[in-house]
């Protein structure tokens, strides 16, 4: 789990620790809990395709890499509301498809239960920057980032919620919803940005 604030002067939290770990160890412990019986054969498939997880490698920088699982996220979104991806110049189109490939395959409740898998990896690769370097400045703003969608995905799951009675289908929102509401409010805790050091007032 993400311990941003095993330490008592960690830099990126702003009060004490106790209850930001118990959330964060509730939002790792959520893919391991929230499954259903008739969803135990998604804990078998990847979150993610051959080459998103490629470009997760080849990112070893954590915000970056946040980027990754992010778009990663997104893309699913778009598949489940029928959203149309934007529309880049060719020789954009081709790039990005060579990057990231076809799109992810699969039910509605399967592309739900990846998004899951993808909040929980992501906050895996927090955690693990942040037991090796607590005062990384990459931290707070990866936290920052994940935080800023994860608002945006509740909007789009409360409204997911509300179209289906799928039995499967809810019981993965409700697992996205739980993972992104700790996301939330762990990222809520996080202290204020400090100022670019580009933005201080030039002398006199």
């Amino acid at each position: 789990m993400i311990k941003l604030a095993d330490h008592p002067n960690n830099p990126h939290m702003d009060r004490p620790p106790s209850k930001v770990n118990r959330l964060l160890g509730v939002a790792i412990a959520a893919a391991a809990f929230f499954l259903t019986p008739g969803l135990a054969s998604a804990q078998t498939r990847d979150h993610l395709t051959d080459q998103e997880s490629e470009l997760v490698r080849d990112n070893q920088q954590l915000d970056k890499r946040i980027e990754v699982f992010i778009k990663a996220v997104d893309r699913r979104f778009a598949i489940i509301n029928g959203t149309p991806q934007p529309t880049p110049k060719k020789k954009e189109k081709d790039k990005d498809q060579e990057e990231w490939g076809e799109l992810p395959k699969g039910t509605r409740a399967e592309l739900l239960e990846d998004i899951a898998g993808i909040l929980d990896e992501a906050i895996t690769n927090i955690d693990d920057v942040n037991r090796r370097d607590e005062k990384n400045p990459l931290i707070s703003r990866s936290m920052r980032a994940l935080a800023a969608v994860s608002n945006r995905y509740l909007n789009a799951l409360s409204a997911l919620k509300n179209q289906t009675r799928d039995v499967d289908e809810l019981s993965a929102i409700e697992h996205v919803i739980n993972n992104a509401n700790e996301i939330v409010e762990v990222g809520s805790k996080l202290r204020p940005p400090a100022p670019d050091s580009d933005k201080k007032k030039k002398k006199p």
